[in-house]
């Protein structure tokens, strides 16, 4: 089992800058990859960011050149530094962790975070 506790959520202006924090505990061991999705309302849940434990990084189109996710080994915590954000970047965003890359892989979700971008 892997707990994740994500913390750094709240109300930024467009243009502004907002680090998201994710500390994971338990089985870390056995994480491949640990990343950020976002639901807004009305909208399927989709991948912002993610890191390998390789360091590998993927990230949506949409947060490209914008948001940067990085690791704390040490800490086992992941970071998604938001900057520039847009009003259409609001939504819950939650921490993932996943065990391989594979089906067979286990999905691990923190509570969430509200994000909200208005001025």
């Amino acid at each position: 089992q892997v707990q994740l506790v994500e913390s750094g959520g709240g109300l930024v202006q467009p243009g502004g800058s907002l680090r998201l924090s994710c500390a994971a505990s338990g089985s870390i061991f056995s994480i491949w990859a640990m990343g950020w999705y976002r639901q807004a309302p009305g909208k399927q849940r989709e991948l912002v960011a993610r890191i390998t434990s390789g360091g590998s990084t993927k990230y949506a189109d949409s947060v490209k050149g914008r948001f940067t996710i990085s690791r704390d080994n040490a800490k086992n915590t992941v970071y998604l530094e938001m900057n520039s954000p847009k009003p259409e970047d609001t939504a819950v965003y939650y921490c993932n962790a996943r065990t391989a890359p594979s089906v067979e892989g286990m999905d691990y979700w923190g509570q969430g975070t509200q994000v909200t971008v208005s001025s």
